[in-house]
């Protein structure tokens, strides 16, 4: 996701965007492992660095995690 679509959103949408992505990496890293495949590790990059950038505006918002 870009930054301005998630800074529209809310703490409440933001926290749930968060744990939805943190489930899907934790899907992708395992099939990754199980399989060897690293056509992947592109999707997995974007999925980090959306959590940091979620919780990098939770931070600014005061409401972390």
């Amino acid at each position: 996701m870009k930054i301005k679509e998630l800074r529209a959103l809310s703490n409440e949408a933001l926290t749930a965007k968060l744990a939805e992505i943190r489930l899907d990496s934790g899907i992708e890293r395992r099939k990754i492992v199980s399989t060897g495949v690293s056509s992947k590790q592109v999707k997995l990059h974007e999925m980090k660095k959306t959590i940091a950038q979620i919780l990098t505006l939770l931070n600014e918002r005061g409401a972390a995690t």
